[in-house]
């Protein structure tokens, strides 16, 4: 297993951004699929974002498309999302997660957090 830590949450008015960031150890980074997920109060932990064990490859949220953007530093072992005008809506506990190739789901997860988007 990999262990994640996730970094950079906080308090930002609607339209204003933010950067998570999440640091991998234990396992070779490179082998990992990452996603992003959320979990809003009185919700389900939901999808945010995902990127490939290289990089090239992206998915994401349709309510995040076009805002948020999901990167990784296999150098820093480091998987990134920027969040770009942000709405309330997106307040939530955000976690990291690894994905080995060979896996169905994912396997490791960081603590989680938080961020809150003020109207």
């Amino acid at each position: 297993q990999v262990q994640l830590v996730e970094s950079g949450g906080g308090l930002v008015q609607a339209g204003g951004s933010l950067r998570l960031s999440c640091a991998a150890s234990g396992r070779t980074f490179n082998n990992y699929r990452m996603g992003w997920f959320r979990r809003a109060p009185g919700k389900e932990r939901e999808f945010v974002a995902s990127i490939m064990p290289s990089g090239g490859v992206t998915y994401y949220a349709d309510s995040v498309k076009g805002r948020f953007t999901v990167s990784k530093d296999n150098a820093k072992s480091t998987v990134y999302l920027q969040m770009n005008s942000l709405k309330p809506e997106d307040t939530a506990v955000y976690y990291c997660a690894a994905r080995q190739a060979t896996s169905h789901e994912y396997g490791s997860w960081g603590q989680g957090t938080q961020v809150t988007v003020s109207s």
